[in-house]
Parts: C-alpha cells; structure tokens; sequence
C-alpha cells in the first residue's frame, strides 16, 4: 500500500456501501443545467479564463464546461491544504500555478465544495494579486455551516449541503470516491 493512502480499496469499498446517496447523478445534471444558464448569463460576452482547481474539481469542470456554450479558455491550478487527509492546516501548498497570464481576465474558479474556505479564498486572492478583472467562484457544492472563514464567498453553486462528511463528483473519502456518480454522505459524519 503506498503511504499517502489512509485506507485499503476494501475499507473504501465498504464506505461506499454504507453510504447515504444525498443526490443522484440526475439531480446533479439538472442543477449543472441551471447553473450553467447563470453563469452564461455573467460570464457569457466576457471571454472569460475557466481555472480547474484540481483535483476535487476534475469532475464537476468536465460536466460543467460542455454546458458553457460560449467562448472560454481554460487552464487549471492545484493548490491544497488537505494533502488527503480528511482535515488541514490552515496553508495552502502551490502544486501547479495555471500556464495562462491572469491579467486582464475574467477569472471563473471550478471547484468541487466550498466547505471553511481557507484553499479557495487564498486562490481567489492570488487571482487578484495577478491583476485579474474579475474573480468568479462557481463551486458545485456549498456546505451549509458557520466555520466559513472571512473573505470567500461563492457566486455560482449547484447544491447547498448538510454539514456531513461527503464525497463524490469530485469530493473524496480519503482520497477514494472521487469517481462516485453522485453525492454520498458517510454514516455517522
């Protein structure tokens, strides 16, 4: 087993089945839908820089953007505090800082949660730092709590969830179950 992962396949497997399914791959499309038609609406004249904040924002990115029917470029960032681990320091480590120059641009950051916050306002705030016009935040789920830090917000969201462990779309459990085709909540958490 390699050392960064937390659990074997049989206890990520055994996850899965014990999970409550919180919202279907259909309920998914037809949020995305919905989305997408708001963002077109701000974002649609405005040749706008897609960021892909990898990895949890892989997947909700992918649906999402074959939904954009304008055009877009695209580039992605990775920036964690996670590390998989299932709670992080309050920093973020660069991995990968997007290719395309910032300056000037319409930024739309696709992530997969806006849960504390700490990652994607320290991304938002770096967008800024290199003179973007605008910085947008469209994540597919923000996680309804008060330990949101001060100085991120969301502008586009598909699904507001319960204050539970989830994953799936993009989210992970433990670094597994990024692949689920919906939105699972474990038992207990």
């Amino acid at each position: 087993m390699d050392n960064h992962m937390a659990i074997t396949p049989e206890e990520a497997a055994s996850a899965r089945a014990d999970a409550d399914l919180l919202h279907s791959a259909e309920e998914i499309a037809a949020l995305l839908d919905t989305m997408a038609a708001e963002i077109t609406t701000v974002l649609g004249d405005k040749n706008p820089l897609v960021l892909c904040v990898m990895t949890g924002g892989v997947i909700f990115t992918g649906h999402l953007l074959t939904r954009l029917d304008f055009p877009l470029e695209q580039d992605y960032l990775h920036a964690t505090r996670y590390r998989g681990k299932t709670s992080g320091s309050k920093t973020i480590t660069w991995l990968h800082k997007p290719d395309t120059p910032l300056q000037g641009r319409h930024v739309l950051l696709l992530d997969d949660i806006l849960d504390e916050g700490y990652t994607l306002r320290e991304i938002a705030h770096w967008c800024h730092e290199q003179d973007a016009a605008s910085v947008k935040v469209a994540v597919l789920a923000d996680k309804q709590h008060d330990r949101r830090v001060e100085g991120i917000k969301r502008d586009f969201s598909a699904i507001e969830l319960v204050d539970r462990y989830v994953f799936g779309f993009g989210m992970d459990y433990k670094e597994y179950w990024r692949n689920a085709n919906g939105i699972y909540a474990i038992k207990g958490l």
